[in-house]
């Protein structure tokens, strides 16, 4: 069903008053309910006009911080797919603004039950907007991802008020911390408001990631109490530091979870619009996310309510892109994906968000869910497959060195299927969901005990190892190998090719206690410790992302030619022989590339010597005719020995 002509939905300010407006095909009825500033009583029950599919009034009373919701009434009847419930308080789809965060309740789930004491009223705010920029971000820049929350709580030095919320971010010693590291921009995250999965309550858990959002355009009130002033004035102060902002939102699934979840907003308007269904089976959701339903981006209603979001966060704060989890749902119809999607090819087209970032995680569990290397261009991708690779190499996984340089060199055999000459890979060996850096070499199988689940939940093969002892040690020897490979991934990362992403507190050593999935902990477990972080590795970091910064080949995505912009050799100096590739044991690498050194102003080459084994290896480096090679992060003399599990770089001067 065409939206063309569809006049703005949620709340327009005019100089007639103030419009509300909902869609919603299949509703019989629905009523605006006007709050009182405390958001308790219910003030007025006003019912709306309905045209074609939109129902809305027009008020000449309304002050900017009116509190309201809505109600839909029609039939109920699950099984047909049909949930009109007029005791259920609804917050619409457009709220830009909440009270209060959600919280979970059973009466969200009974029909009949009235639900306006427990649901969040929507604000009726001013929209202003400010002016746009082009997106603060370099190809091949590092991405940091940042949960708000656990980096800012435990912080002694930004002020208690703030600290949890994201105004931290904008806090001088976030800010100096941010660019130490070379952060080309932050991905925050989901910030809007989200909801409990219902399991988690009685265990006394909460979601501290915000993967189970409602409304997607309201901020959750517990991470931005400040609302849009807070979000904007973050994004400025980021920006004067010369950091781009990315928000990481989530159309896939919905807080409203399966058949036997919460009404609470697009459920209660329109469950058969708003939701996919299975073929003849209209009470079936279908659940190709793992998390009750899959949102229907394939309908224009839901594809104009996606658009105008991104379109609200750039036109109101000016991020600068976006991180969509889940993301092949948004190419998916009933036939399956197509990077030709509708949806796609409507944000390329949009004057406002066609120069954005977007960032796709680009799988999801239902059929044909894996699609790494097929969304359109400018998407970048998450790269999953190059972030085991590279895990299995420096695990000691046998064949391993041809996936790895595969890897290094921006996995042209994935991004370049579609005809396209450079990558759009955004490479990471870890991420908020699944083992933290540290744990990747500390711990040999996970450990979400703490989730209530029964260590089920989670991914089970993570590639990982432990150094010789599982979990928390005392043993400096393990300690030191442990913080040699930590260091030895974190050099993989920042020599590959394409976008590069560190979670946030892997650069000093976080730990999650060997918790792949802690979704659920929102506490001490994803709590980053600052005081108990690895200062060297801070500064390992701070280096390879200097040095990263320095040459201009990283900024260069453009797959390798193999005509002199990339030399793959032995440690002796001498060209990688087929066999050299395919033995099943190869653990040394040297990937020398042809660069522009900004330092030096002129061309040179960089080399990158890998070792993975445990003992020290002789190597040599091509000869240099004009110059001499030293190390690219201290500026020594090249040793005669690669070092043990290492990863060096030595750049050509003259």
């Amino acid at each position: 069903m065409p939206t063309t002509g569809i006049p703005p939905l949620g709340v327009t300010r005019t100089p007639d008053g103030t419009r509300f407006a909902v869609w919603s095909h299949n509703a019989a009825r629905i009523d605006l309910c006007l709050f009182d500033k405390a958001g308790t009583k219910e003030l007025r029950r006003l019912a709306m006009l309905r045209e074609g599919d939109v129902h809305s009034v027009t008020l000449a009373d309304i002050a900017v911080g009116t509190r309201y919701g809505l109600r839909a009434d029609g039939i109920y009847s699950p099984e047909h797919g049909l949930w009109f419930d007029p005791s259920k308080l609804l917050v619409d789809p457009y709220a830009t603004e909440l009270d209060r965060p959600f919280r979970h309740d059973s009466r969200l789930t009974v029909f009949g039950e009235e639900t306006a004491d427990l649901v969040p009223k929507a604000i009726v705010t001013e929209a202003k907007t400010v002016k746009t920029k082009p997106p603060l971000f370099e190809p091949g820049g590092l991405i940091y991802e940042v949960a708000v929350k656990p980096f800012t709580i435990l912080h002694p030095d930004i002020p208690k008020k703030k600290r949890g919320t994201l105004a931290a971010l904008a806090d001088p010693v976030v800010l100096d911390h941010l660019k130490r590291l070379g952060v080309s921009a932050v991905e925050l995250m989901p910030i809007v408001a989200w909801i409990d999965e219902r399991h988690l309550p009685p265990l006394g858990l909460h979601n501290g990631w915000g993967y189970n959002p409602i409304a997607p355009m309201a901020l959750d009130p517990r991470l931005v109490p400040g609302g849009l002033k807070e979000l904007r004035k973050t994004v400025d102060a980021l920006h004067k530091a010369g950091i781009g902002i990315i928000l990481d939102l989530v159309f896939n699934h919905s807080g409203e979870s399966d058949r036997l979840g919460t009404t609470l907003s697009m459920r209660g308007l329109d469950n058969l619009t708003y939701y996919r269904h299975a073929t003849d089976q209209p009470g079936e959701l279908i659940n190709d996310t793992g998390c009750g339903n899959t949102i229907a981006c394939d309908h224009p209603v839901v594809q104009r309510l996606i658009l105008d979001s991104l379109r609200h966060f750039v036109l109101t704060a000016g991020v600068d892109g976006f991180r969509f989890d889940l993301a092949s749902i948004l190419g998916r119809d009933m036939s399956g994906f197509h990077r030709d999607a509708a949806l796609f090819a409507a944000i390329a087209a949009d004057p406002v968000l066609s120069d954005r970032v977007l960032i796709a995680e680009p799988w999801d569990t239902g059929p044909g869910g894996y699609q790494l290397g097929n969304f359109p261009e400018p998407f970048l991708e998450w790269n999953d497959r190059a972030r085991d690779d590279i895990r299995r190499y420096w695990r000691g996984d046998r064949h391993a060195m041809g996936a790895l340089a595969t890897a290094l060199a921006g996995s042209s055999d994935t991004f370049s299927r579609w005809g396209e000459t450079a990558t759009r890979s955004v490479n990471f060996v870890a991420a908020h969901d699944g083992f933290t850096l540290t744990d990747l070499v500390s711990y040999a199988r996970k450990h979400n005990e703490a989730n209530g689940e029964g260590n089920r939940d989670g991914h089970d093969e993570n590639y990982s190892w432990n150094n010789g002892a599982e979990g928390p040690i005392d043993d400096p020897e393990i300690a030191a190998a442990r913080q040699h490979d930590a260091m030895a991934l974190l050099g993989t990362l920042f020599a590959s090719r394409g976008t590069i992403m560190l979670t946030a507190g892997d650069e000093g050593g976080r730990s999650q206690r060997g918790n792949n999935n802690a979704y659920a902990q929102d506490n001490a477990v994803t709590w980053l410790d600052w005081s108990k972080l690895d200062d060297k590795l801070i500064d390992h970091t701070a280096r390879l992302s200097a040095m990263r910064r320095r040459f201009g080949v990283f900024a260069d995505t453009r797959f390798f030619t193999g005509m002199g912009d990339v030399a793959w050799l032995r440690l002796d100096g001498h060209p990688m022989t087929v066999e050299d590739w395919e033995h099943p044991a190869t653990d040394n690498l040297v990937m020398v590339l042809a660069t522009e050194d900004r330092k030096q102003k002129r061309p040179t080459r960089l080399a990158v010597v890998l070792n993975r084994s445990h003992a020290p290896h002789p190597f040599r480096l091509p000869a240099s005719l004009d110059g001499e090679w030293c190390d690219a992060l201290s500026d020594a003399a090249p040793p005669v020995f690669a070092p043990a599990r290492s990863v060096t770089f030595f750049v050509e001067v003259f």
